[in-house]
């Protein structure tokens, strides 16, 4: 393909649009196999005198070499080995070697450190609440002496958690301001939305977590660590009474 293009763009005062044509000597390349179609351009059939149209430039003769078919047996022309050589795991018969594996000695995928994702692992980025601000909660129009729970907010439409945050608990944010006095029911708020609605004169009420479950024995050996050093903690603080009464 290393004969020189010229492109011949015909331009006539008809109405029909002219064909684009590529002006070129006969090549090799004119199966099926390597047409290439191009949408939306007008292209002219190539003829005996050597146009050929874009859908039917090919590669480069050598570039798009097909792979050598390999042989079974005597019969097949190639050689004794028709083409897998003579010994070893390659040549032999079956599904040949996996991906990855390089003979037994430690493959570059566990070579290369592991994943370790950002601080505090892998999970440190998802939500752990469901947040939501002072002026949302202003904005709904709650009275005086109404409730603020996830279901409440859930009912007026100011959160609709779906997927994992459906599980997720409620949070207050202080952005915005307050001015009724409302039932917070919360998991978690910020200092500042803390701040806010004790100036607002609402009730603030913590709800508790999850309790994290823990081993009996470990919890057995919590209680006993406890119970030692607060009788140690005890035994120091009645020892400094009895030298400072001396």
């Amino acid at each position: 393909m290393n004969a020189l293009l010229s492109l011949s763009l015909s331009l006539s005062s008809s109405s029909s649009p002219s064909p684009l044509l590529l002006r070129l000597p006969p090549s090799p390349f004119r199966g099926n196999s390597l047409r290439r179609g191009l949408w939306g351009v007008g292209v002219g059939v190539g003829g005996g005198d050597g146009a050929i149209s874009i859908e039917q430039l090919g590669a480069a003769a050598g570039v798009a070499a097909e792979g050598k078919r390999k042989g079974r047996g005597i019969a097949a022309g190639q050689g004794n080995s028709c083409g897998f050589g003579m010994r070893g795991q390659k040549s032999r018969s079956g599904p040949g070697v996996r991906k990855g594996f390089e003979g037994g000695q430690m493959p570059l995928y566990r070579r290369i450190p592991k994943l370790r994702g950002i601080a505090g692992g892998m999970h440190a980025g998802l939500p752990k609440y469901v947040p939501v601000n002072l002026k949302d909660i202003a904005s709904a129009g709650f009275q005086d002496g109404d409730e603020i729970s996830l279901e409440s907010l859930k009912a007026r439409g100011l959160i609709n958690p779906s997927g994992r945050e459906r599980r997720l608990p409620l949070k207050i944010l202080g952005d915005g301001d307050l001015s009724v006095k409302l039932d917070i029911k919360a998991r978690a708020l910020s200092a500042t939305a803390r701040e806010k609605l004790k100036a607002a004169g609402c009730t603030i009420t913590v709800l508790p977590g999850r309790k994290k479950w823990v081993k009996p024995s470990v919890t057995k050996n919590l209680a006993r660590a406890e119970e030692y050093f607060a009788k140690k903690k005890a035994a120091s603080a009645a020892a400094g009474a009895d030298s400072a009464s001396t």
